[in-house]
């Protein structure tokens, strides 16, 4: 039995060392990213924040349309392993069809959402009735959340235009 207990221990407390690191890198690069510009090193990229809400969604009949495996952009899921893709739907006022400085396929970095917090991709759309939205994809039976002032980032090179 202390044998059990010490390798769990053992376990666990790399995994915490890893998750306070990793936690953190985001955060990290973020300011050294804005330092480098203040020091005037780096003008390469320049970031946009966005304060948005933030829930999440299954691919399901109810939560999309008649094809929950194919995603706003046309790419093709396994409904079964949706949360391992990181792909997230946004509000059609973030979307560059319609006036916003997203694309499909653009990456975005939340922050503030717990472990659900890092880099995602732009895949889809929400409904026309939400605004300052972040949809999350996740497997069915997931927990549902909805997280609210959360800060979005997107990353773009100083020279590229935006739908903005």
């Amino acid at each position: 039995m202390i044998k059990l207990r010490y390798a769990i221990i053992g376990t666990l407390i790399p995994l915490f060392i890893i998750a306070y690191y990793t936690n953190d890198t985001i955060e990290d690069l973020y300011n050294q990213i804005n330092t480098l510009k203040q020091n005037g090193y780096c003008e390469c990229f320049d970031i946009q924040e966005f304060d948005v809400t933030v829930t999440m969604y299954n691919p399901t009949y109810e939560q999309t349309d008649k094809t929950p495996n194919i995603t706003a952009d046309g790419t093709k899921i396994n409904i079964w392993k949706a949360s391992q893709y990181r792909y997230v739907a946004l509000s059609r006022d973030l979307l560059a069809r319609w006036g916003g400085p997203f694309d499909y396929g653009d990456y975005i970095i939340i922050e503030g959402v717990g472990k659900d917090s890092g880099i995602y991709q732009v895949r889809d759309t929400m409904n026309p009735k939400h605004t300052k939205r972040v949809d999350i994809l996740k497997t069915s039976g997931s927990r549902q959340f909805k997280y609210t002032n959360v800060t979005m980032y997107k990353y773009i090179k100083e020279n590229q235009t935006t739908g903005s």
